[in-house]
């Protein structure tokens, strides 16, 4: 009877090691400074999301009932598996309060990652933000907004977020250097097959960020907004072309007006939401940025 109980305790005791360890980051890398928010951040992949990134605050210590992360799920450019080319953007988001998880595994310094990525994967990572927020033996027990999730991504990564917007529990969207398509036959192999009556399956608040004329996905861009009419949306253009600002430090102004938007939708923040809101709104005084908006006061 003794030697069962002891194999019994010893069972027990790797089965609860390995469901910690199975929350545990296995290699944790900080971008630039950590972030120019309140909150320096870091990034990994967990153990029990493979598949993704997350970005999020080194010390969760003060997040809890008062005080709660909202998350935001991304997906790359080029339907690319690897948010390789947005960790500067990413990481400066997430240091202003927001769990941020990314579409491909952490990518390492000197490579560029491989695959592609689909859509399902951003609801992967919704639905894996929620099983954490009820998992007691998660950083995150207890410590995440899931009634604040927004969704976002770039050029196909943006497709992807239009693709997985309807979803009910999606909160707002914010969709960059991306449109539908005007002929979906167009797009390169993976990109989502969507077309333009898709856009009146949006519920949320929508915002666009633009790279000007001289970005490949302007016209797409500016044809969606155009058909949004039955909900807020936003459409601010920097004359960047295609590649944005990601890649500069913090993620450069795309950052700054994708952190405000998220501030104001997610946290409630009504001094971030002065960049879109009022005539004029607050990013129509900045002269590097063109916007326009519709059924946003």
């Amino acid at each position: 009877m003794r030697k069962n109980h002891f194999k019994m305790l010893i069972l027990s005791a790797v089965i609860y090691s390995n469901a910690m360890y199975a929350q545990q980051p296995a290699i944790v890398r900080i971008i630039e400074d950590g972030g120019t928010g309140s909150y320096s951040a870091i990034m990994y992949t967990n153990n029990s999301l493979p598949t993704h990134t997350i970005f999020r605050p080194k010390d969760l210590s003060t997040f809890g009932k008062q005080n709660k992360l909202p998350v935001i799920a991304w997906g790359n450019g080029a339907c690319a598996n690897s948010p390789r080319e947005h960790v500067n953007f990413l990481s400066e988001v997430a240091s202003y309060g927001f769990l941020v998880i990314a579409i491909g595994p952490m990518p390492k310094e000197d490579e560029r990652g491989g695959g592609k990525s689909t859509s399902s994967q951003m609801t992967d990572a919704i639905n894996w933000a929620i099983a954490q927020n009820s998992n007691k033996n998660s950083p995150f027990y207890n410590k995440l907004d899931i009634s604040k999730i927004a969704v976002s991504g770039m050029s196909c990564g943006g497709l992807q977020t239009i693709e997985t917007a309807p979803d009910p529990r999606v909160t707002t969207a914010v969709i960059c250097n991306s449109g539908i398509l005007g002929n979906p036959s167009n797009g390169f192999p993976g990109m989502p097959n969507l077309t333009k009556e898709y856009l009146q399956k949006l519920h949320t608040p929508t915002l666009y960020i633009l790279g000007g004329e001289k970005d490949i996905a302007y016209g797409n861009g500016m044809d969606d907004f155009s058909k949004i009419n039955h909900v807020p949306v936003f459409v601010a253009n920097m004359d960047v072309g295609h590649g944005g600002t990601y890649g500069q430090p913090h993620g450069g102004e795309f950052a700054k007006v994708a952190t405000a938007w998220f501030k104001w939708q997610l946290k409630g923040d009504v001094e971030s939401g002065k960049m879109f809101t009022g005539n004029p709104c607050g990013l129509s005084k900045n002269p590097i940025w063109k916007v326009d908006k519709k059924r946003i006061p």
